[in-house]
């Protein structure tokens, strides 16, 4: 440990128990929060899924591997799918590096997110403010995120020619509507 470091990890203990001599300290804590800003079942929080799923979205649409975009931020692959999935939080310094990388403004990380997920976040857990159940629900992904949609977005624009890509957009069409009739 960095004597600096510790300099300050002593004042902060010399602050608390003067503060608890002076009864400054609420002693009754009324909700835990939650472990590293997890959900009370232990799954990650819906926001940060959601964070990781447009920095998946994002490194997807560039063609970049996880690979190539860990070593661009100095992490390895499994580190960048941990951020992909909300295994692992984003800090404030490894997003502003992501959105250097990915072209985008650190804003786009926090885009199109759900109202039911924002209430989701930590300080949201913590006010009460989510009428959160003892289990919460799974959070599906959005569709247009996944892998699937992404690659076959970026067939459709390979295909050169402006008369066969609209020949498979109306195809895509009638097929969705055909299965729409069957349900």
């Amino acid at each position: 440990m960095v004597p600096s470091q510790l300099s300050v990890i002593v004042a902060r203990l010399n602050r608390y128990f003067s503060e608890a001599a002076m009864g400054q300290i609420n002693k009754t804590v009324k909700i835990q929060p939650t472990r590293r800003g997890r959900l009370p079942s232990g799954q990650p929080n819906p926001v940060d899924v959601h964070v990781g799923s447009r920095i998946r979205l994002r490194r997807t649409l560039m063609g970049m591997s996880q690979e190539t975009l860990g070593e661009a931020i100095g992490l390895t692959f499994q580190q960048v799918q941990k951020y992909e999935r909300g295994a692992n939080r984003v800090g404030a310094s490894r997003l502003y590096d992501l959105s250097r990388v990915q072209d985008v403004p650190v804003s786009f990380f926090f885009d199109d997110m759900p109202d039911d997920v924002q209430k989701l976040s930590p300080v949201g857990i913590l006010r009460g403010a989510t009428g959160l159940a003892d289990e919460p629900g799974i959070f599906e992904i959005d569709p247009l995120a996944k892998r699937e949609t992404l690659e076959l977005v970026r067939a459709y624009y390979a295909i050169t020619d402006p008369q066969i890509r609209k020949r498979v957009y109306e195809l895509a069409k009638a097929l969705a509507a055909s299965d729409d009739d069957k349900k």
